[in-house]
């Protein structure tokens, strides 16, 4: 690649999803597109580029930004804020809404593993008052992560990171080499294409939001854009979830942390406030 093609990529990504690429990682940016011009059936990245600067298709594009934006992602990845929702989140939310169902959305969740946990956790929940309901949404940029995480298909691989023996048996099935999510689980998650920086209000309310492990791949003016978008989308008493290590805080004053729980975030009322 040459730097032309790699300030060309680093472009885009951040003007079509405000992430933030370091050109100097060019082993990252060559392992994550180079499966994709293969795909696309061009000879090398080299020749991708210049089809982008020629033809500027949008779906190249997009395919080149999705391909960019790919993050690690696993079945109960940093168990903490798993527990969390079990245990705390989700039986106070119960006790609180009553009829009214209880809206989750993990958002830039890949190919799917964190909306399936939060499934698995729902399915399993005893003890909330009768009548408790929990919709469950999964939303990623990535049109192929989408397709992955609604076939609920998984490799043994995929299964072995995060899931224990007895929670595989319970909500999996083998097909051939693979594992697949039973049907009952795979139909608890509602699935949609969400590019974070765009028009969020589309998307309605939430009580919880998960949006872990992505705003730290993202330049700060789109970060600080996302969690005052997020910000609008819970209530009062709604929480963020932001992944290991992430936080709010010096990028936007729509949340304060919750006191001794790290990544644990509510919307700051006086910010709300001055918005209005």
């Amino acid at each position: 690649m040459s730097p032309q093609d790699i300030e060309l990529f680093v472009a885009l990504a951040r003007a079509r999803a405000g992430l933030k690429i370091d050109p100097a990682k060019t082993y990252l940016i060559e392992s994550r597109l180079g499966p994709l011009a293969r795909r696309e059936n061009f000879p090398g990245i080299p020749e991708m580029a210049a089809a982008l600067r020629s033809l500027r298709e949008e779906k190249l594009i997009w395919a080149v930004v999705e391909a960019l934006a790919q993050g690690e992602t696993g079945f109960f990845r940093d168990r903490a804020p798993y527990a969390a929702f079990a245990k705390e989140l989700l039986p106070t939310l119960a006790r609180l809404r009553g009829v009214e169902p209880i809206r989750v959305w993990s958002c830039a969740c890949g190919t799917g593993q964190e909306a399936y946990s939060l499934a698995m956790i729902a399915e399993e929940a005893d003890g909330l008052p009768p009548g408790t309901k929990v919709e469950l949404y999964g939303s990623d940029i990535s049109e192929r992560s989408l397709e992955k995480a609604q076939s609920g298909l998984y490799t043994q691989f995929e299964v072995q990171r995060g899931l224990s023996i007895r929670k595989l048996l319970q909500h999996f099935e083998k097909v051939e080499d693979n594992w697949r999510l039973t049907p009952r689980i795979r139909q608890r998650v509602r699935w949609r294409r969400v590019n974070l920086i765009a028009d969020l209000t589309i998307m309605g309310q939430f009580d919880v939001i998960f949006c872990r492990n992505v705003l730290s791949m993202m330049d700060m003016p789109y970060r600080r854009r996302v969690l005052e978008s997020l910000a609008a989308l819970l209530p009062a008493d709604g929480l963020l979830i932001l992944g290991e290590g992430e936080t709010a805080e010096g990028s936007t004053e729509a949340f304060r942390p919750v006191t001794g729980r790290p990544g644990l975030y509510v919307r700051n009322p006086a910010y709300r406030a001055v918005a209005a």
